[in-house]
């Protein structure tokens, strides 16, 4: 499992620029270039979506899960899985009945009647068998899209975790934790004086 190629997804770094979407929809396109996407019939469409949810941004995708529900639905064999892992779709085979979408549990495939199949994410196989990067994850800014072997990005996950946790560190070996405690003021009675000085200045007439 730890060998797994996959895409993570760190949520809080994404800013919604949706450069990964645009990536993604030129990749698939005939041109592979933006100037000549834009003119294309069917309209280029991006595999993945920048979805809000609680005021985070999360680019969702295909997770190419092991024991893929869509794979299992699709009754013309439209869907396969690659030698890598990755779960893709042939569209000369697909006839359109959406079973692997009602069958995702992530809502990822997406029927577009411009194509009159079902689109989804290949993890840019092509690409990564070129030693490239999904266009997605190159596309990315800020880092918030990582690619590679499961149990390498979890380690430099890890070690990033680590790094924020210490990063108050002043003595190698050991942590500093400064509980914050928050003091109050402690406050007798109220005295008639005291209401009065307070509303002194107001005018009521």
């Amino acid at each position: 499992m730890d060998k797994k190629l996959t895409v993570y997804i760190d949520p809080s770094k994404c800013m919604g620029c949706r450069a990964c979407e645009m990536a993604c929809a030129i990749e698939h396109s005939m041109s592979k270039n933006l100037f000549g996407a834009i003119s294309e019939k069917p309209t280029p469409k991006p595999r993945l979506k920048v979805v809000v949810a609680d005021f985070f941004n999360v680019p969702m995708r295909c997770q190419h899960c092991e024991d893929a529900p869509c794979m299992k639905a699709c009754p013309t064999g439209a869907i396969s899985r690659t030698e890598e892992g990755f779960v893709v779709l042939n569209p000369n085979k697909c006839i359109g009945c959406l079973m692997c979408v009602m069958a995702c549990p992530f809502g990822h495939p997406k029927y577009e009647p411009e194509y009159k199949v079902v689109l989804k994410c290949d993890s840019c196989v092509e690409r990564v068998r070129e030693g490239r990067l999904p266009a997605c994850v190159e596309a990315c800014p800020t880092g918030a899209m990582k690619f590679g072997e499961l149990g390498e990005i979890l380690e430099e996950v890890r070690k990033e975790k680590a790094g924020n946790l210490i990063s108050g560190m002043k003595v190698p070996g050991m942590v500093y934790v400064k509980p914050i405690v928050e003091v109050k003021e402690e406050k007798g009675p109220v005295k008639p004086m005291d209401l009065y000085t307070m509303y002194a200045p107001a005018r009521w007439y």
